[in-house]
């Protein structure tokens, strides 16, 4: 997924104020399944076990393509608000460099309130997703030295 704002700190700036918009959890929920509706598609011949996401409920596909100067991840889920959650996560980090990925915490998670609104599952899932791409970055940032 390409990103649609300048810089992660945009990305977030711009999640924080979408999700300002909506009054209640129900909405905000609605919000995050229309957003998982917006994946770019995920390549078919990616949905194998070798890019599954563990530590999720759902079914969660993930992959990296680039290198240290530019991440684009693509990721895929069974479940409408997953994907939503991928959806927030490659917004803000995906086509960025490993450096750019690596100094930005996911601040937008507490920013808007979704940490005290997932259940554990989610919470433990959007970890991983986190995880994966933090990790990616990492090890594209060491080839680089």
């Amino acid at each position: 997924m390409r990103p649609t704002e300048a810089s992660t700190a945009e990305a977030q700036a711009a999640i924080a104020e979408e999700f300002g918009y909506f009054g209640d959890w129900s909405e905000r929920y609605q919000y995050l399944i229309d957003l998982g509706r917006k994946l770019p598609p995920f390549p078919e011949e990616w949905k194998t076990e070798a890019h599954r996401l563990h530590g999720c409920q759902s079914m969660v596909w993930i992959g990296a393509e680039g290198n240290a100067d530019e991440l684009e991840f693509h990721a895929i889920s069974d479940s409408t608000i997953v994907s939503g959650l991928i959806y927030l996560a490659l917004r803000v980090y995906s086509g960025r460099s490993a450096a750019e990925i690596l100094a930005t915490p996911a601040d937008y998670i507490n920013a808007i309130g979704l940490a005290k609104h997932l259940s554990p599952t989610r919470t433990q899932g959007l970890a991983a997703l986190l995880q994966f791409i933090r990790e990616t970055a990492q090890r594209q940032a060491q080839h680089q030295e």
